[in-house]
Formats: C-alpha cells, sequence, structure tokens
C-alpha cells in the first residue's frame, strides 16, 4: 500500500461523503481542480456552489468545468467564503460536503490568502448546513507567514469542537521537512449548530 499525498487523501474524503444529487460547496475554488471533482461526483442532478474572492480564479475554474463538460452543475460566485450565508442558494440546500485549500492561489498574487477569522466563519456556516454525517475538509497549506497564523488559529478552533457534535481528524506526513500542507476533515456527528 502506498500512502496518499494530501490532495488524494482530501478527494478520497469527498468521495466517501458525496452521492449523485447531493448539494457541495468549494469554498476556495483556486484554479477550479477540486470544484471539477465535486462536479463529477454531484452529476448532472447535484449542485456544486464555488466561491472565491478573485475574479482570475473564477475565469480559469469556469474554463476547466466547461471543457470538460461540467459546468451546468456548478454556479460559481466572486465572494469570500465567510459570505457562503448571503447566498440563497446555499441557505436553502442541506450541504453534503465542502472542501477549502486555504493559502493563496497557485500562480496567482501570494499576498491574497485566506485568513483564521473568514475560514472559521466559513466553517461554522457550514457546519450548520451540513447534513448529518457530511464532511468540511480542509487542505492546510502553512508554509508563509499568513498560513502559519491561519493554521494556528484554525487548529485552535477545530480543537475545541464539541465531541458530541462532530469528529475532527488530521492526516499528515509528520517527517517532511518545509511545513508540508496537511488535511484536516470535519464530520458532522449530530443535528446540531455552531
Amino acid at each position: 500500500m502506498n500512502l496518499l499525498g494530501v490532495l488524494p487523501f482530501a478527494h478520497s474524503l469527498l468521495t466517501s461523503a458525496v452521492q449523485p444529487g447531493d448539494t457541495v460547496v468549494d469554498a476556495t475554488i483556486g484554479n477550479g481542480h477540486d470544484t471539477l471533482v465535486l462536479a463529477k461526483l454531484v452529476g448532472e442532478t447535484g449542485v456544486v456552489i464555488g466561491c472565491d474572492i478573485q475574479a482570475s480564479a473564477l475565469t480559469s475554474t469556469k474554463a476547466r468545468l466547461q471543457k470538460a463538460g461540467l459546468d451546468k452543475q456548478v454556479s460559481l460566485f466572486q465572494i469570500g467564503h465567510e459570505k457562503l450565508a448571503t447566498l440563497p442558494l446555499f441557505v436553502n440546500s442541506t450541504i453534503a460536503a465542502a472542501i477549502f485549500n486555504l493559502g493563496y492561489l497557485p500562480g496567482g498574487d501570494k499576498g491574497v490568502t485566506t485568513t483564521g477569522k473568514t475560514t472559521i466563519a466559513a466553517i461554522e456556516q457550514l457546519f450548520n448546513r451540513l447534513k448529518q454525517g457530511g464532511l468540511i475538509v480542509l487542505v492546510v497549506y502553512h508554509g508563509h507567514p499568513q498560513g502559519k497564523k491561519e493554521k494556528n488559529e484554525l487548529m485552535a478552533y477545530v480543537e475545541s469542537l464539541p465531541q458530541e457534535m462532530a469528529h475532527v481528524a488530521t492526516y499528515q506526513f509528520i517527517n517532511q521537512k518545509n511545513d508540508p500542507p496537511f488535511v484536516v476533515a470535519i464530520e458532522k456527528r449530530a443535528d446540531s449548530h455552531l
């Protein structure tokens, strides 16, 4: 057996949590790789809600989805993930799973990054719309100063979630150098709200 890298592991978690027809969220669409995975998983009868604050992320994601013929089930929004609750499509849905890739847009402006404050706000909004057994997957890139700060804030938050409400797990390579990314997974256990 070979250990999966963090992105394949994150995608395997999504595969186990998402069924055709589900509604899911890509909270940081970036270049659209995770959005494409989600669009395949939900199929033609499902819905993918994707958001990013950078217009270039929406442009590249839309092109990737159109090339694959999977753009019909995806709605993209140029907003920060902390504003998910402003979207009628989001507040009127039960969410099966969500994914975040934290940090900055690969190939983009490294000064534009996710933050602990906005990520935690988005997690709370997602958790409240998440179905029981639903999953929030975060891929944490912390090899830059803002990433380290966000990692510390995020870990303090998720470690404090009541175990009656959620299972929280991490997946990481602990002997790699240079701050390797890792996965945090939050599974909703009970029909509860944060």
